[in-house]
């Protein structure tokens, strides 16, 4: 939507927009200007819908005609996404048709903007299709690479959030790949333990709390390396059930097998050798996605070169 600063516009809303609040969709649409003001432009009536005022809350529907008032736009160049990025998430796209994006999101690109970040990968993907609607149907934690689906409406986003609630029969299910420090030995396990958040020293962490949200997942090994001094560290299959923050990072220390390379629940001193091996980043991936559409899909996303070339250093 082009909104000009010195005429008012008027915006027919289509399928792929239906559905939204109405202040959400101005908040979207008009790219640098205030929330606060786009509120006031809805109080004031500035903004009507088929000639009419609405509440902030009022969902658009197919055929409605919204009036937009002249508004002044920020052209922030801060606000646009490096062409270094947007071709590195251009080159990470596996998969794409009429409903989704599919990517194998790189460690250190958040999904999303916020606390202190100008972009993520939403917000990239906006910049590279700006005609497109489009919405994050899940997350990934920002140093979590693999796959990352993005919605092209909103139909197929509520049909890919209802079959990621972990409640459902028919459900997405999320496989990951994950290097624990030390020797798993259990085989296959289930850990259905709760997690809640707590704050440590001004920071925001995720604990094991029995009362908290419900959190499952399934550990299976992989390979067994043997490192120095009669250390081992362990190539896991995992996948999940629920999707709560850092789940699999919570529950994998919580079984005694933190993820190597994780700040903020690993070991440290695990952490400082593999960083001499070469890994600067958490070693988790989520590597498959399985989605049960009519047409079923198999999303599969390689493993980064820096993850590959550490398991090679250590296989014989």
């Amino acid at each position: 939507m082009q909104v000009s600063d010195n005429s008012v516009s008027q915006v027919t809303i289509n399928e792929n927009q239906a559905g939204q609040r109405i202040d959400n969709f101005l908040v979207k649409h008009l790219k640098g200007v205030p929330k606060s003001h786009v509120y006031r432009l809805l109080r004031s009536g500035q903004v009507r819908i088929n000639s009419g005022r609405k509440k902030p809350h009022y969902k658009l529907q197919a055929g409605d005609i919204l009036r937009v008032p002249p508004v002044t736009i920020s052209e922030n160049e801060d606000d646009q996404v490096p062409d270094s990025v947007l071709l590195i998430l251009k080159k990470s796209i596996l998969f794409e048709n009429d409903d989704i994006i599919a990517i194998n999101k790189p460690s250190g690109i958040a999904v999303h903007k916020g606390s202190g970040l100008r972009f993520g990968v939403i917000e990239a993907f906006r910049q590279i299709y700006p005609e497109q609607t489009l919405e994050l149907v899940h997350r990934l934690d920002r140093e979590t690479s693999g796959c990352l689906l993005l919605a092209k409406n909103r139909q197929i986003l509520a049909q890919l959030h209802e079959m990621f609630r972990h409640e459902k029969i028919v459900r997405i299910e999320k496989t990951y790949l994950a290097l624990l420090h030390g020797h798993w030995q259990n085989g296959k396990q289930t850990v259905d333990v709760g997690i809640s958040k707590t704050k440590r020293s001004g920071e925001h962490m995720m604990q094991i709390d029995k009362s908290g949200d419900r959190a499952i997942s399934h550990f299976e090994p992989l390979e067994i390396f043997e490192l120095p001094d009669n250390k081992h560290c362990s190539l896991m299959k995992i996948s999940i059930e629920t999707g709560r923050t850092h789940q699999i990072r919570v529950h994998a220390k919580h079984c005694g097998f933190p993820i190597i390379g994780d700040s903020k629940y690993g070991d440290k001193m695990a952490n400082q050798y593999f960083r001499k091996l070469g890994l600067k980043r958490l070693f988790l991936h989520a590597k498959q996605l399985y989605l049960p559409l009519t047409d079923p899909i198999t999303l599969d996303a390689p493993l980064s070169d820096d993850l590959d070339a550490v398991l090679q250093k250590l296989r014989p």
